[in-house]
């Protein structure tokens, strides 16, 4: 019978596992990102959602929460709490879209593109610490195969 001190080491099964999977390297890739990201957001002051949100916001101006959650792929319900603590902060105002009288605009304000300028900064290093492993080329390709998976059909 085999003791857990004859067993292979652990963290030996997931590089061969990852190797035959894509699926499976993908996931848990995108769960140490995930968590990397948000240790790195948090420490800025605003979580990823957040960010993103104040992101989009600064760049097409204002936008429906259902737009928000769409365009960002964050679940609606998320995009309430994450609208409800950007409004807290004051950094976006939510007020009756004139299109649309059932739905609000989101609009970020001028803490909100201060908030955003100071996430921004610490971006370029978080991404270094986090994608250290890789060339700059690979991780343009990465970029580019993520993409193509995220958009695709």
């Amino acid at each position: 019978m085999a003791t857990r001190t004859d067993a292979r080491e652990p963290d030996s099964f997931l590089p061969r596992l990852a190797a035959e999977r894509p699926d499976i390297a993908l996931c848990r890739a995108s769960a140490v990102v995930a968590r990397a990201a948000e240790t790195a957001a948090a420490d800025s002051g605003l979580g990823v959602g957040h960010h993103l949100v104040l992101k989009m916001l600064a760049a097409v101006g204002p936008c429906s929460q259902q737009v928000l959650a769409a365009e960002l792929r964050i679940d609606r319900s998320v995009m309430v709490g994450i609208a409800d603590n950007l409004e807290e902060s004051g950094y976006v105002r939510r007020e009756r879209d004139p299109a649309d009288r059932r739905a609000y605009a989101v609009t970020i304000t001028p803490p909100g593109r201060r908030a955003l300028v100071r996430a921004e900064k610490a971006v370029p290093e978080f991404l270094d610490r986090t994608f250290g492993a890789l060339t700059r080329a690979e991780r343009d390709r990465l970029t580019v195969l993520l993409g193509k998976l995220l958009f695709a059909g």
